[in-house]
């Protein structure tokens, strides 16, 4: 806002600033409950910002969210993988205890209840205004199917959100448009859209059969190889829409812009945001302002566009005087993965950088590289700024702390039935862990204290496709982190009663409905 020159008098001066800190002091008095800000990555490693052990490139917008708040060193997402881990952030409910929350295909239906209390939906009690802003990949409409052409529900509106701009999927899985509460953005009812997973639709050229047309080639070992969408081919197959397709260097941009906006408009009043970025899940193909820049190729280019939208939603938020009563949130909702369905030079490029940092394992592995996330919380108002935490957190825990913040309940035991509250914690103010924590990738493992159980599986040892070690042993495995974080050395035969004594208690937690 341009500011008019003061030119008359000492008085004049005065009045304005009175009339200006008045102005400001009734908005603050009208909104006491924080704004709230998640900021979700999508595959960041837990080495891959520079505040957390990244050489190579930096990462300075989230550098500066750790200097000046809290900066975890044991937080985890529930699963290794997206939907999981997004289910459980929602929810506060482990996904394991719910059956189809797997990597969900981008035709499925809402796999979040509608009929139970969200987190979004319980500060939607609390007054705020809240928002869904960026990569969805939790279901739309019913089992009967979705019509793409006609208002989609459920959705997150039905959730517990007021507002949303999603994609329905991800970047690499069709359809390849953008929905706005319930409706397909920029749709041609002339060109309506069809979707399928099963077999082929439509003339669309695919990556299998049309690889010329294609700026990146698919893994042939992955099949990411159907229908086209600018430039590069997808899962699934699409047809009709063309007009609705979204351009991939510019999703970060029009993502960024809509999230600036629902800040805006929301200034006066509290508001919720859940911002899921596409960045860094593949087909990486950030925007030219950032390719070539990282000289990690597309994977690094994508983080220093990640970095950039933090930036961007931060300065929005100081430009509105906001800052001292916004919580902002960072964190990944699974860890890293490099080449993953295509061949973009990640792991050629990788150098010595370790995108897990000190951890074993990566995305789909049950070792600490899998869940084991960047997590930062900043709020000025009642965080102190440049703290480190050791204590043992989960996102599942969002919800019950921020309805401790906000003076919600939980209103049944079937509410965010595996969310502790843990708000002193994420204010910097205590150092105390959760009891335990169960974190999920085909298999299961309890973590507590400094010692984490990975229950027997039959599964591959390694996933070749991906090149990273899934963690599973016919054996049980037990570890002690706070000596052993690469988990090397599996001390289950030296220790069989502490092995007996956590599988008990992991059964004990999955025979219930919940773990508080």
């Amino acid at each position: 806002m341009k500011k008019h020159p003061m030119t008359r008098t000492s008085f004049a001066r005065k009045v304005t600033t009175s009339l200006f800190f008045g102005l400001l002091s009734l908005t603050v008095a009208a909104q006491q409950k924080p704004n709230i800000i998640i900021i979700y990555a999508d595959d960041l490693g837990y080495g891959d910002v520079s505040c957390y052990g990244m050489k190579k490139i930096k990462t300075p917008n989230i550098d500066r969210l750790a200097k000046q708040g809290v900066r975890f060193t044991n937080a985890y997402a529930t699963s290794a993988t997206c939907t999981p881990s997004r289910f459980g952030l929602l929810t506060g409910k482990y996904p394991w205890r719910q059956r189809n929350t797997g990597i969900a295909p981008g035709d499925a239906s809402l796999i979040i209840p509608a009929d139970h209390r969200t987190l979004p939906g319980m500060l939607k009690d609390a007054g705020y205004h809240t928002a869904a802003i960026g990569k969805w990949h939790l279901g739309l409409g019913t089992k009967a199917g979705i019509d793409w052409n006609t208002h989609i529900s459920p959705g997150p509106l039905e959730v517990g959100f007021t507002y949303s701009f999603i994609m329905p999927a991800t970047l690499d899985r069709v359809p390849c448009v953008f929905v706005e509460n319930h409706d397909v953005v920029n749709l041609d009812p002339k060109d309506p859209i069809t979707v399928n997973y099963q077999h082929k639709i439509g003339n669309d050229p695919t990556g299998l059969e049309n690889p010329e047309k294609l700026r990146m080639h698919p893994d042939p070992h992955q099949g990411h190889n159907q229908t086209i969408v600018d430039s590069i081919s997808r899962i699934g197959w699409m047809s009709g829409g063309n007009s609705a397709r979204w351009k991939d260097a510019d999703i970060a941009g029009t993502l960024t812009e809509k999230a600036i906006h629902f800040i805006a408009d929301n200034k006066q009043q509290p508001f919720f945001l859940y911002f899921a970025s596409g960045d860094i899940h593949v087909p990486r193909y950030p925007h030219s302002q950032f390719r070539g820049k990282s000289g990690m190729g597309l994977r690094g280019d994508a983080i220093l566009q990640l970095d950039w939208t933090v930036g961007q939603l931060v300065k929005a938020v100081d430009s509105l005087g906001l800052t001292n009563n916004t919580m902002i949130i960072f964190s990944s909702d699974n860890g890293p993965v490099l080449n993953d369905g295509y061949l973009d030079q990640a792991a050629a490029l990788v150098g010595n950088h370790h995108p897990g940092g000190p951890l074993r394992g990566g995305k789909y592995s049950a070792f600490e590289a899998g869940a084991r996330v960047p997590f930062i919380v900043k709020w000025p108002a009642d965080v102190k700024a440049g703290g480190n935490s050791a204590a043992l957190i989960g996102q599942i825990d969002l919800f019950a702390s921020l309805a401790h913040l906000t003076g919600q309940t939980l209103t049944n035991a079937e509410e965010a039935p595996d969310s502790f509250d843990m708000l002193a914690q994420l204010l910097g103010k205590s150092h105390n862990s959760r009891p335990s924590l169960v974190t999920h990738a085909g298999t299961l493992s309890l973590i507590e204290g400094d010692w984490k159980y990975i229950t027997p599986s039959k599964g591959a040892k390694i996933d070749k496709a991906v090149n990273i070690e899934l963690g599973n042993d016919q054996a049980p495995q037990l570890y002690q982190l706070g000596k052993d974080v690469h988990e090397q050395q599996n001390v289950a035969a030296q220790h069989p009663d502490k092995v007996a004594e956590m599988a008990a208690k992991l059964e004990a937690i999955k025979s219930k409905a919940g773990s508080r």
